[in-house]
């Protein structure tokens, strides 16, 4: 029956240990996420050897934590939905066995020697990166990379004189895997900074040798880097670490100094420490599992603080998206307007609402409304007519998974001309508007929340054109429209405030858009006050969306922007407009509902209502 129990255990535990590689979180940023690195980042090498040095119960025990807690790395390929398990295991020899994960890191691997301990054989970084090459991977340009070590290299000198020549080979190797896999065609390759050793546990009596140790490691990495024109995605764990012993109540924690597995466990270090080893409460409450390894709690802060990176640029890429579609509406509703012949020669004056609502990823990514309003005046003749129109509008939209949000301001003027012929129709329109943001960007790292502004301006300069046939005679009328509408956005760059190893700087923005509409519409004139019409319309953005986001960390700022992926959108999608035209109180009105279907990942609607009338 024990036996049984005993099994049973196991099984669950190892389920458990499996959980990341199923969890999907629905994001397509990257094709997977694939982690080479040191105990910081294992994700249970050493597991079924444990188990078999300590039994049944080692199924719970095998990372570098508050066990059977996860790290940072299983965090993050969970966000992105990747398969964050290891893809290998420790066998005592130097042929690991292959499990089919992507996380190929190793407690207590250095960067470019390989090693062994008491479990058995610790392959280096370099051994890594060439195991996932033999195995069968190729290099994955769409893919997360991270490629963290050098703490090990650092705990291995013993001799303050060797420091130079032990940082300097280490570095040479990390230097050597960034570049082997950028030569391979990744684009996307995060590399952590050393965090601050002189402020763990184990360095409390030397604290200032840490801290020097871990930052002469840092300067020598990125000037490498920078030397061999390596771009990469820095995360700095140096100065978030101090952040954190610093202020430990904003990130939940009560102690920063001492380990949370306090009871002596086999081995000495965090790999053994199971839930009956660690202080009641300890591993959402301590920051150090052991000497040197974070807590369960601290590692889902690390993962927050990889996200914050690399999401930051992709939310500020959401602000010039946005100016795009409020555009396409103040666009369609100008056409609409020039659409409908005036009576009578002359001069008229008109005034128009609407409301625009952006949707995307179920609010995941952003959502909220926006509101305009525009007024304009026409000077027709015969089959022609000239105008000139100003408008402003205003409206917040959220920055999804409450990541913060952003106003968007627009100040417009533009001209517009049309021809109206028996059945035909054209129109073309051109205008310029001011576009201003007040940004909040919030990072969220664990129960702390870290806010930042920014006030950018930009531009939006639009030229469209329409057209259209009819048939039909009498009171039905219907036939094809076609437009074609030209965007070039521009954004300001800024630098966030309030300075600390999450905030971030963002060059300028440009933005191209070229949409394509081809349809058909129809009308039918009930009366001489209301006459309500349809159109269904395919539509095709033909500009491609910028591939990358940049940012630049501010404090690395010496390593330079790095990119992420961009926001890559549904080109394709219908639009279908419903709505009426009537004569009120001696006005004409237009109003109706505009709407973006088939669109994958989001949604555009509009409502809108003009009013004029004769001079």
């Amino acid at each position: 029956m024990k036996a049984k129990l005993r099994r049973t255990l196991l099984a669950s535990a190892l389920t458990l240990a499996a959980l990341p590689a199923f969890a999907q979180s629905g994001r397509a940023t990257f094709s997977e996420t694939v982690f080479f690195g040191d105990s910081l980042t294992d994700a249970g090498y050493f597991r079924p050897t444990l188990v078999q040095v300590v039994g049944p119960n080692g199924a719970i025990l095998g990372q570098f934590t508050t066990n059977p807690g996860y790290v940072w790395s299983q965090h993050l390929a969970e966000y992105y939905g990747s398969n964050g398990s290891v893809a290998w295991t420790g066998n005592g020899t130097p042929n690991p066995t292959l499990t089919g994960g992507n996380n190929w890191a190793v407690g207590g691997a250095r960067v470019g020697v390989d090693g062994a301990n008491a479990l058995g054989y610790v392959p280096s970084l370099a051994t890594q990166y060439a195991r996932y090459l033999a195995s069968g991977h190729t290099v994955d340009p769409n893919a997360l990379y991270t490629v963290w070590g050098g703490a090990n290299d650092v705990f291995s000198i013993t001799n303050p004189a060797n420091a130079p020549a032990t940082i300097g080979a280490a570095v040479t190797a990390q230097v050597g895997i960034v570049g082997a896999l950028t030569q391979a065609g990744a684009r996307y390759i995060l590399v952590p900074t050393l965090p601050d050793i002189g402020l763990t546990p184990a360095y409390a009596a030397n604290k200032a040798t840490g801290t020097q140790l871990s930052t002469a490691y840092n300067t020598a990495l990125f000037t490498g880097l920078a030397s061999a024109d390596l771009r990469v995605i820095p995360m700095d764990t140096f100065h978030f670490l101090q952040e954190v012993v610093a202020s430990p109540a904003t990130y939940g924690l009560s102690n920063v100094t001492t380990p949370a597995c306090s009871t002596a466990v086999q081995g000495g270090n965090s790999l053994f420490c199971s839930p009956a080893s660690t202080v009641p409460g300890g591993a959402d409450s301590y920051l150090f599992a052991d000497g040197v390894h974070p807590t369960t709690a601290a590692h889902k802060v690390l993962a927050d603080l990889a996200m914050s990176v690399i999401e930051g640029p992709r939310l500020l890429a959401i602000l010039p998206h946005s100016a795009s579609v409020t555009g396409h509406a103040r666009a369609d509703q100008v056409a609409n307007h020039v659409e409908a012949k005036p009576e009578a020669d002359g001069m008229r004056w008109w005034g128009g609402l609407r409301g625009d609502n952006q949707r995307y990823e179920d609010g995941d990514l952003y959502d909220g409304t926006t509101f305009a309003g525009t007024f304009g005046v026409d000077w027709s003749r015969g089959d022609w007519v000239y105008g000139a129109f100003a408008g402003a509008g205003t409206g917040k939209l959220d920055f999804g998974l409450n990541r913060g949000d952003f106003k968007q301001t627009d100040t417009s003027l533009g001209g517009f001309a049309g021809w109206y012929g028996e059945h035909a129709w054209v129109n073309g329109q051109l205008s310029y508007s001011w576009l201003s943001y007040d940004v909040k960007r919030e990072v969220h790292l664990g129960p702390a929340t870290r806010r930042y502004d920014g006030s950018p301006d930009g531009s939006n300069l639009s030229a469209g054109i329409s057209g259209g046939y009819e048939f039909g005679e009498g009171a039905f009328h219907h036939g094809p429209v076609a437009s074609l509408l030209a965007q070039r956005i521009k954004l300001d760059g800024y630098a966030e405030g309030n300075v600390d190893s999450t905030a971030l700087s963002y060059p300028d923005q440009d933005l191209d858009s070229l949409i394509g509409s081809l349809g058909w519409q129809a009308r039918f004139r009930i009366n001489d006050h209301l006459e309500p019409y349809a159109r269904v319309s395919y539509e095709r953005e033909f500009e491609d969306a910028p591939e990358e986001a940049f940012a630049t960390v501010q404090t690395l700022s010496a390593v330079g922007q790095y990119g992420v992926p961009g926001l890559q959108l549904d080109r394709d999608r219908g639009n279908l407009r419903v709505g009426a035209r009537a004569q009120v109180f001696g006005l004409n009105a237009d109003v109706g509902v505009s709407a973006l279907v088939g669109q994958e990942g989001g949604n555009d609607m509009s409502v809108f209502l003009t009013v004029g009338g004769g001079f």
